[in-house]
């Protein structure tokens, strides 16, 4: 018997679980003591950590998009063959893992180059999707993801306050799939709505911080009202044994470590309570649902 037939309560499959395929050393928390240069010392866990992630996802007949840093593709391009084995998206996450607003733009055109790129090489099948490192996005970016033949974002947070997200014109919490230019569309990852803002209900710290029972109802809440739902994880989240760095600020060491010890076990929760399937398949389904001339359009 499937999950779905066994548990028909479930709602509807318009939930996109994405993971953002990353290493524990790569993130944004922890660059104040991790040095760039020194990334090919670190001690790699991403591999280990994502096939666990990919075995929970079977268990659970879920289906999801792997946004995989070109990084960690030129790595593990045996990884990026499994994930698209099991049939999950594969997506970009560029190369470098750096903030789109603090390069600019020749410096992200170089970086979606070579992420692409590698992610392709390793998969052999075109990509169609990006998600900037910490939702850094820009207006400007999304010419440069055209450029480089990518046809939908996955970056935009309409959240009320938050000290790296990029922003987007036009792009709101009551608009969570937007053309934003002629046949490149933005999914907007989820909140709960605030008027034009939301508070963040996508995953990540805010998965780890509120109590699980908290954050289920609040994704219950979201697809209850019609609107599809977008969560998002690193593989490191599941991960309480990776290296513990000093000399953080408290600020920062708070979002990186903050309950790792439950991300498994949550993770798994959620793949059950929820029926789950990729990104762009989200994407497609509120196109076709709305029409492909009523999904709200941006001008660039």
């Amino acid at each position: 018997m499937t999950e779905q037939a066994a548990n028909p309560a479930k709602p509807a499959p318009r939930a996109a679980m994405s993971i953002d395929v990353e290493d524990w050393f790569q993130v944004e928390n922890l660059k104040s003591v991790v040095a760039r240069d020194t990334w090919d010392e670190r001690e790699l866990r991403v591999e280990r950590n994502t096939d666990r992630m990919l075995e929970l996802m079977a268990e659970n007949g879920a289906r999801c998009t792997c946004f995989i840093l070109g990084w960690v593709a030129e790595k593990c391009p045996a990884l990026v063959k499994r994930i698209a084995g099991a049939g999950h998206e594969i997506a970009s996450h560029g190369y470098g893992h750096e903030l789109i607003y603090e390069i600019g733009p020749e410096a992200f055109r170089e970086d979606i180059k070579r992420g692409v790129g590698l992610v392709e090489d390793a998969t052999g099948h075109k990509i169609r999707g990006y998600r900037a490192p910490n939702f850094s996005i820009t207006d400007w970016a999304i010419d440069i993801l055209q450029e480089h033949g990518l046809t939908y974002d996955s970056s935009a947070f309409p959240t009320v306050a938050h000290d790296r997200y990029g922003k987007l014109k036009g792009m709101d919490a009551g608009k969570p799939v937007a053309e934003i230019r002629p046949g490149f569309h933005e999914v907007c990852v989820s909140v709960l709505r605030l008027g034009p803002k939301g508070l963040p209900w996508a995953g990540g710290g805010y998965f780890r911080l509120f109590p699980y029972p908290l954050f289920k109802w609040g994704v219950s809440k979201i697809l209850k009202a019609g609107q599809p739902y977008v969560f998002y994880i690193h593989p490191w989240e599941i991960d309480p044994g990776q290296p513990r760095m000093s000399g953080l600020r408290r600020s920062h060491r708070f979002r990186h470590y903050n309950n790792l010890e439950k991300g498994e076990s949550r993770f798994a929760s959620l793949l059950r309570d929820f029926q789950w399937t990729s990104v762009a398949e989200v994407m497609g389904g509120e196109i076709d649902r709305m029409g492909a001339g009523a999904v709200d359009q941006h001008g660039g």
